[in-house]
Formats: C-alpha cells, sequence, structure tokens
C-alpha cells in the first residue's frame, strides 16, 4: 500500500533487528513509536547505529509509563478485571519503555553516546470515549492477538463511559495529556 500512495520513494522491507542496509549508510536514523514492539530491541539498536555514520544522530520516540496516562492505566485496570490479564497486558504494551533510566541504559549499552532522554507532553484527542475504546478493543487487542468475546467488549464499553468521564470535554470529546519520551544520541 506505501508503494501505491508514494511510489517515489523507494521503499525496502525488513526487520528492525536486521536493516536491510550497508554500514554507514544513513547521517540520521529515526523510530517514532516502534521501539516498544521490536523483538530484540537492543539488537535494534544496534542496527540502528551499524547503519549510521560516524558521528550520525538517531531520534526514537516511545510512550511514557502507563502509570504516567491515567486514562490508559485506567482502561488496563478494567480489562483486568472483565477480560483478564492477557487482554490488559496487550494494552500495556505499548507503554513498556516508559522508564527513563531503563530506556536511556538501553541505548547506552548498545553503543550509543550523548544519550538524552526528554518527556513531552502533548493533548490526544478522541471523538468520544467509544471511539477510542472499540479502537482498542477491535483493532489494537486483536493485533496482540487478543479477541474479546462480543458480550466482554460491550460490558467494556459501558464501564469505560464512567470509568474515563474525568476526560471527556463537553462536546463528548476524550481529552488528556499523551507523554511521550524522546531519545536522542549519537554514533561515535
Amino acid at each position: 500500500m506505501a508503494r501505491d500512495l508514494s511510489p517515489a520513494i523507494d521503499w525496502r522491507e525488513g526487520t528492525a533487528e536486521a536493516l536491510p542496509f550497508p554500514d554507514r549508510s544513513f547521517d540520521v536514523v529515526v523510530s517514532q513509536f516502534g521501539l516498544m514492539f521490536f523483538t530484540d530491541r537492543e539488537k535494534a539498536i544496534h542496527e540502528m547505529l551499524r547503519v549510521m555514520v560516524p558521528g550520525g544522530r538517531c531520534a526514537v520516540a516511545v510512550w511514557d509509563a502507563i502509570e504516567n496516562i491515567a486514562p490508559f492505566a485506567a482502561l488496563v485496570a478494567l480489562l483486568d478485571r472483565i477480560s483478564g490479564k492477557a487482554a490488559g497486558d496487550a494494552l500495556r504494551a505499548p507503554f513498556v519503555l516508559g522508564d527513563r533510566r531503563a530506556l536511556a541504559a538501553l541505548f547506552s549499552v548498545a553503543g550509543a553516546t550523548s544519550v538524552d532522554v526528554t518527556t513531552r507532553q502533548g493533548p490526544a484527542r478522541f471523538p468520544s470515549t467509544r471511539e477510542l475504546v472499540e479502537a482498542e478493543l477491535r483493532g489494537w487487542l486483536p493485533v496482540m492477538g487478543v479477541v474479546l468475546p462480543e458480550h466482554e467488549i460491550s460490558l467494556i464499553l459501558a464501564e469505560a463511559e464512567n470509568v474515563l468521564a474525568p476526560y471527556v470535554a463537553r462536546d463528548s470529546e476524550l481529552v488528556f495529556s499523551m507523554p511521550a519520551h524522546l531519545v536522542s544520541a549519537r554514533k561515535a
């Protein structure tokens, strides 16, 4: 689909742990909200460094810890209670690199230099509570291998209206702060 949408781009398919490029191919490497899903994160960072020129830079974005994103923490607790730990863990997955020190250490251990982790706050906006929750239940959870029965989805959708009510604006829009960590690092 990407090739169809932008045929002028030289698209390459590969895995983060084995990038399909020669050593020292790029001045800059960027990963936006992907590192938390890589099978071997340290190896993926090694690969980022391998394909960078000496002095090259990388920028990586990951979500903050779920404990710092109250609406998602509340939704995970709801999933744990109604559907069990596997469902809750599937929704926890995007937030597993939220510890800033551990994140910086991951880059340092991989050989990156000048590692800096900053946290930025940004607004998350959804047309409604139902839109967010349904997208997570019918979209994200199945991607993570968790398919909920329809009666559980209905129960979660109903209870989520109450659980997430503090984040609903006057126009029924769901709005909350969504912090992300931005890692910048260099290759020696």
